[in-house]
């Protein structure tokens, strides 16, 4: 195993820890999730506890399926316990840029249920500032071209000098399991991402963007000396 893959490995099982009896926990999307929901199944296939999952994507629930870990959906749960989910960068004061598993409005709504929740990272996802990743934004396919247009206007008003591009795979967009397409922003850096998330949100098309602020309570963060956890 390498030491990336043993890294992410050790943040699952963290993870897994916080877990409790009786809980009902987001199960979140991407490899570093998965580790987690893999951990989680042990502890359940061990008799340890009895959780219900809410899945962030099909995959997960597949995984979760395989596993032995009840599920139940976002609607008949109410507030959720615990969501664990991985991301695509942690910044300052746990602000994070996720979607690049494309399950981005999944995973918001799952986290903005949730009592509190935990993102799980190995050590190359810390950064001093987000925008090195593209930024993901989830947009409704019906016009999408024109939607791109005005995501540039929008960027521009907010002095992000970059350009939306369609996420393709084998030549054709990327479809959400909601049916949406992925437009990914190469910002460089987002100085402020604040104002970035509101002028985004704010294009008539957008569904959502790949921008969680002020919605992680902790991160353990996996590295070659050990694990680390970061507060906001």
């Amino acid at each position: 195993m390498s030491a990336a893959a043993e890294q992410k490995r050790a943040a699952g099982e963290a993870a897994a820890a916080l877990v409790q009896d009786g809980m009902t926990v987001g199960l979140g999307t991407g490899s570093t999730a998965a580790e987690f929901v893999r951990a989680l199944g042990r502890r359940v296939a061990a008799g340890e506890l009895s959780v219900r999952g809410v899945a962030t994507s099909d995959a997960t629930a597949s995984l979760a399926r395989e596993l032995g870990i009840a599920l139940i959906e976002l609607d008949a749960a109410g507030e959720i316990d615990l969501t664990v989910d991985g991301a695509d960068e942690v910044g300052p004061g746990l602000s994070l840029i996720k979607g690049g598993g494309a399950a981005l409005l999944r995973e918001k709504l799952v986290w903005e249920a949730s009592r509190r929740c935990v993102v799980i990272a190995d050590r190359s996802k810390v950064v001093q500032r987000l925008g090195r990743f593209p930024l993901p934004v989830e947009v409704i396919a019906f016009g999408h071209v024109s939607t791109s247009r005005r995501l540039f206007d929008a960027l521009a008003e907010v002095d992000v000098g970059a350009a939306p591009r369609l996420r393709l795979r084998d030549g054709a967009p990327v479809r959400t399991e909601s049916g949406h397409v992925i437009y990914d922003i190469p910002c460089g850096a987002i100085p402020d991402p604040s104002p970035l998330a509101d002028a985004l949100k704010a294009v008539t098309g957008v569904v959502d963007h790949g921008l969680f602020l002020d919605l992680a309570d902790e991160a353990l963060i996996a590295g070659e000396g050990g694990m680390e956890r970061l507060m906001p």
